[in-house]
């Protein structure tokens, strides 16, 4: 078992940029967001806590990949940006979300709350939830788990044709497992950045 810790100065590296444009950005935040901001590098707060590492299969072991900082990100040139007329993040629900209606609508609550809170300045919409059938998705039984599990790709298909106009994206939500292809056993989920469009289980 292995823990990453990283120090307070090595995440205000990474996170904290000292591009201009974001410079700029750091200044027109209110008392309440510097206070996060300052809290965030402290080794007490939950924001950066250690990662546990079980074993070799686990993600960051078995599948390395070149560090990112902040300031990489925000000069990605494939980097999409909110515009005024397309702000809105909007979440559609794909079949049952739990056994009832109320667990269905607690989890929904609970993930426009987190939504709201991660993408702060964007607006988190909820669209009419429908179900498979709606989708009109190809669908397999995996010979292995012999779980029901839908073609990834075409609830994409599904979720552009589905995008209001003023949709900086659209996030489909299931609990049936996904399959992005015949070879594959099964995916968390998949997305294309350049419709702005995605789907997880």
């Amino acid at each position: 078992m292995q823990i990453i810790r990283h120090s307070e100065q090595t995440l205000k590296t990474a996170l904290i940029s000292k591009n201009p444009v974001l410079v700029s950005q750091y200044e027109k935040l209110d008392a309440g967001e510097q206070r996060l901001m300052n809290e965030a590098f402290q080794p007490a707060s939950n924001l950066f806590g250690p990662i546990t590492l079980h074993s070799p299969s686990d993600w960051i072991t078995s599948h390395p990949e070149a560090p990112q900082d902040f300031e990489q990100f925000f000069s990605d040139p494939y980097r999409k940006t909110p515009s005024p007329n397309k702000r809105s993040i909007y979440i559609q629900s794909i079949g049952s979300l739990g056994n009832t209606r109320i667990i269905s609508e607690e989890y929904i609550k609970w993930l426009t709350g987190y939504c709201k809170a991660y993408f702060y300045g964007l607006r988190v919409k909820l669209l009419e939830p429908v179900p498979v059938s709606a989708t009109r998705c190809s669908f397999r039984v995996n010979e292995n788990t012999h779980n029901l599990q839908i073609h990834a790709g075409d609830i994409l298909k599904f979720l552009k044709k589905k995008k209001p106009e003023d949709a900086f994206c659209v996030v489909g939500i299931t609990m049936i497992d996904l399959y992005p292809r015949d070879s594959w056993n099964f995916v968390f989920g998949q997305a294309s950045l350049t419709d702005g469009t995605g789907e997880v289980d």
